[in-house]
């Protein structure tokens, strides 16, 4: 008789089992720690992604790369989905509805101002140097101006977590507000300066009318995608349980995301705007919904980083890091003027704006259109994640850990509630 042969998984699948579940298990293990001693937790993620060396040696001749670029940006775009589905997702109209204009304000008219300023500075910058065509600097700089325009309210929310409860709520609002409304801003105008690299001989009434379809195309097909889908759990209970639901809006997000992408829209548009009908709809259930969704865009976000890290050489983010201080430095300008600007006879006071200001961290969006550029195969694209990774950093050590002394500096910090009972007793 002859043995039946075992079922054994491919070597190479089973050491990219172990890797990335080994590696996702210590992202999960380091951000909760990163609660514990109030850091966070993408920050501990990247430089644990810069530490793992992307190529595995299999046997004495063969090694294996852990990641390569276009997986990297597959898996990207997959997770940006997941996220900004989160973000409109978790963005209450009803509890937004007294921020709603400045936020919304600061999220479209200033990602283009923001955008606008730091093209404008870096097209300066690269003139002076000269050596350069105009049409090959304007789009670089533009891309760099929108991938540093989208900011991270979960980053912010993550190092306030000592204030928690003792801030303004109308100030916090802003903050979430504005990080989930400027990402498809970024998103587009990015996808813009890629365009403009992609355009020669195409007229820029084309390129306009592409990015007009994208815009349009991803709105309305993520309206009509989330209201679809809020009528068929609506009107099957059986698929609006709490066993169901996660499972089922998963796979309606990704048929809606994939089908818009087909259709020559914007699927991370659609995303975000579906995810916006479902988190305002009354006949779901909300606290289901949001539970499971924060589970897949918190493994989405790490995954995000820790591509990031893998993909990236140490060495390159070290090369990269004095023109992406500079960088750093403008943007803080840029944004100290366009939000004293866009806030100016707000109700907000002049303590409030400057928070909101150094509030302006960069997270997973500025991440996921530089490994998306590099991948494009434009000239300048491999300069692009080096760059986006160490302004993130400076942004997480330099503005990450100033920002609870400057709620107290700035007296905007409620009496601790605890505080005054333990002292009353």
């Amino acid at each position: 008789m002859h043995a039946t042969p075992a079922l054994h998984l491919d070597n190479g699948l089973s050491i990219y089992l172990v890797a990335f579940g080994g590696l996702l298990l210590v992202s999960v293990l380091l951000d909760d720690l990163a609660a514990r001693v109030r850091v966070p937790g993408i920050l501990m993620v990247l430089l644990l992604g810069l530490l793992i060396d992307n190529q595995v040696e299999v046997s004495n001749t063969r090694e294996l790369t852990l990641l390569s670029l276009d997986h990297a940006q597959q898996i990207t775009q997959a997770a940006l989905v997941l996220v900004l589905f989160f973000g409109g997702l978790t963005t209450n109209w009803k509890e937004v509805r007294g921020v709603i204009r400045p936020a919304a304000r600061l999220a479209t008219i200033g990602v283009l101002i923001t955008a606008a300023l730091i093209t404008g500075v870096g097209i300066g910058f690269d003139l002076a140097r000269g050596g350069a065509a105009l049409t090959q600097i304007v789009p670089r700089n533009l891309f760099i101006g929108a991938m540093v325009a989208s900011t991270d309210a979960s980053a912010v929310l993550a190092l306030l977590r000592p204030l928690q409860g003792r801030l303004p709520q109308p100030l916090m609002d802003l903050i979430e507000c504005e990080s989930g409304f400027n990402d498809p801003m970024a998103v587009v105008l990015a996808g813009l300066a890629l365009a403009l690299v992609g355009g020669d001989g195409v007229g820029a009434g084309v390129l306009v009318t592409d990015l007009v379809r994208q815009f349009l195309l991803g709105i309305l097909i993520g309206f009509l995608g989330g209201s679809l889908t809020v009528q068929l759990l609506g009107t099957r209970m059986g698929l609006n349980q709490a066993s169901m639901l996660p499972v089922v809006s998963l796979a309606l997000l990704m048929v809606l995301s994939g089908g818009t992408s087909l259709l020559g829209g914007s699927p991370l548009l659609a995303a975000y705007v579906a995810g916006l009908v479902l988190g305002n709809s009354d006949s779901l259930d909300q606290a289901v919904l949001e539970e499971a969704h924060s589970s897949y865009a918190k493994m989405a976000e790490l995954l995000l980083f820790l591509c990031m890290g893998l993909v990236v050489a140490p060495q390159d983010v070290v090369y990269a890091a004095g023109m992406a201080f500079l960088l750093f430095l403008v943007m803080q300008l840029v944004r100290l003027v366009m939000v004293h600007l866009l806030l100016w006879r707000t109700p907000f006071s002049s303590g409030e704006r400057i928070f909101v200001c150094w509030a302006g961290l960069r997270g997973a969006v500025p991440i996921a259109l530089a490994i998306n550029a590099w991948s494009s195969g434009v000239s300048w694209g491999v300069l692009m994640p080096p760059l986006a990774l160490a302004v993130v950093l400076y942004g997480l050590f330099i503005q990450g850990f100033a920002l609870v002394p400057l709620a107290r500096r700035m007296n905007l910090t409620l009496p601790d509630p605890g505080a005054d009972s333990s002292s009353a007793a």
